[in-house]
Formats: structure tokens, sequence, C-alpha cells
């Protein structure tokens, strides 16, 4: 443990981009946190005497056009929405990683049957997909959540696949299977383990899409429902007041949108540096 967390410290003294990235991710993870406790005003309670005012001293992202902090309501939607982003990539990367990395290592029907569910999910447009199924399911937080695992299930399978069909003859595979170990042992102990720096890259940059993919799901309608305070809504909120002069409504979740997705593209890359043992050589 010691080693890595010398070789972390070591990844981002020696990457700027790599430690804005993480400073992001831990500026992210303490809003979503202790986000509620920190919001200066109810981002529920509305006062129509404040509707629409611009960014002060008293309110520094505004109020909209029901009188609500947008500055609280950004800080709490962080966590509603990273939990969705996290919930659904988790999800997809169990389905999708377990499945792909059976279907590269077996191959046979175990391959085609993968494939044939990937090739299935791809055919979609993926964000017409996950309408479709929060849709037909509702929109809940937990049927959001499972309409965007479903549209990654092919990008984890995919890239599981690939990796454990390079890896199923390697040396150190040989050697684990004349020790003794079993095919379930050799899948889950050593080829998994293998794949997971790229599985990392993976699930950091599908972060992002699951946030942006949440936050399109709510701008139309179909994802969360208002009065919740979610980005998405919040957009498509400010959106109708754009023409009118009040800017801010929208700005200020759309930045936090940009800046969250920004975060988790750049951390892919020093994911990998700091997990891959062949960076540490």
């Amino acid at each position: 443990m010691l080693p890595l967390l010398r070789h972390a410290r070591y990844v981002l003294s020696g990457n700027l981009v790599t430690g804005l990235a993480f400073g992001l991710f831990a500026l992210f993870l303490f809003a979503a946190i202790l986000g509620p406790a920190l919001a200066p005003y109810n981002p529920l309670q509305s006062n129509a005497a404040m509707a629409l005012k611009p960014p002060s001293a008293a309110h520094w992202f505004g109020t909209d056009q029901l009188g609500r902090d947008i500055f609280s309501r950004v800080l709490v939607a962080t966590r509603l929405d990273l939990t969705i982003a996290f919930a659904s990539v988790v999800l997809a990367f169990f389905l999708g990683a377990l499945s792909g990395v059976a279907a590269g290592y077996f191959g046979g029907w175990t391959d085609r049957v993968v494939g044939r569910l990937a090739d299935t999910i791809m055919a979609f447009p993926l964000f017409v997909l996950a309408m479709g199924i929060v849709a037909a399911l509702g929109n809940e937080v937990i049927n959001i959540v499972i309409a965007t695992a479903i549209i990654n299930f092919p990008l984890y399978a995919r890239v599981a696949r690939a990796e454990a069909n390079v890896r199923r003859d390697a040396g150190f595979v040989e050697a684990a299977r004349l020790s003794g170990n079993g095919e379930g042992r050799v899948l889950l102990g050593h080829i998994l383990p293998n794949i997971m720096p790229i599985m990392m890259v993976q699930m950091s940059l599908t972060m992002g899409y699951a946030i942006l993919n949440a936050a399109g799901l709510s701008f139309i309608g179909l994802g969360v429902r208002p009065p919740a305070a979610e980005w998405g809504i919040m957009v498509a909120e400010g959106a109708n007041f754009i023409q009118s002069g009040e800017w801010w409504i929208a700005l200020f979740p759309g930045l936090a949108l940009m800046l969250a997705v920004f975060c988790f593209n750049l951390l892919g890359d020093g994911l990998r540096d700091i997990i891959d043992p062949r960076m540490r050589t």
C-alpha cells in the first residue's frame, strides 16, 4: 500500500493536469458529501420577492424564477448527480467487465452470446435507448441508473473481451493453470486484475458520460422530477430565461456539469498511471 501511495504522489506531483483533475474530483466529492450541510439556503424553498435576482453577495449565483438560491441548488445537486453516475458505472462495470472477460477467456458460445447482446444494444442510438427504457420503467432514480448502465454495457464488455482474449494464453495464465488453479480462479484472480488499469480509465470516462446522460434525461423531462435540485433540470429551467437576460439561471449549473465531465475525462489517464504495475517500474 505504501509503495502505491508514494507512486500516486509522484504521479500527481509530476503532472499538473492530473493533479488538477484529482483536485476537481476532491472538490466534487467534498460537495457531494457535505453540500446539503453547507448550503446557505434551503434549495427547495421559494421566495417570490427574490425571484430572478442576479448574482450578489447574498446570493452568489443569483436566484431562479421561484426565488430559490441557485448556489445552494447547484451544491446540493452534486450529490444526486454523482450518485446516479457512480451507481450506473459500477453496475455497468460488474455486468460488462465480468461478461466480457468470460467471453474473451472461454470463447465459443459465451463469446457469441455476449457479442450479440452488445451489438444489439449498440444498434440503437444510445441516448434514445435510454429515453425508451426510462419512459417504459418510469422516471425514478433507480431506473435512470439502470438505463445508463445498459447503454454503457457494450463499452465495458468489448474492452474486457479484447483484453482477456489477448491474455488468456499468456505465460502467467499458463503458470496459474499449472499451479492447480481452476478456471474461475484464473479468470477472477489473474486475468481480471491485469485488465483493471484500462477498465479504470473506461470507468472514469463513462462517469462523465453518465453525468451527461442523467442531465440530458432531466433536461427533456424524463429524468429526475422537479423540484429536486439536479443540474439538468436547472439548465432546462434556465434555458427559458436566457433571451430575457437572466443568464445566470442556466450558466452556473451548466458550468458545474461541464467541470464534472472535464474532471472525469482527465482523471482516467491519472488513474491508469497510478494503478498500472508497469508504470511503477
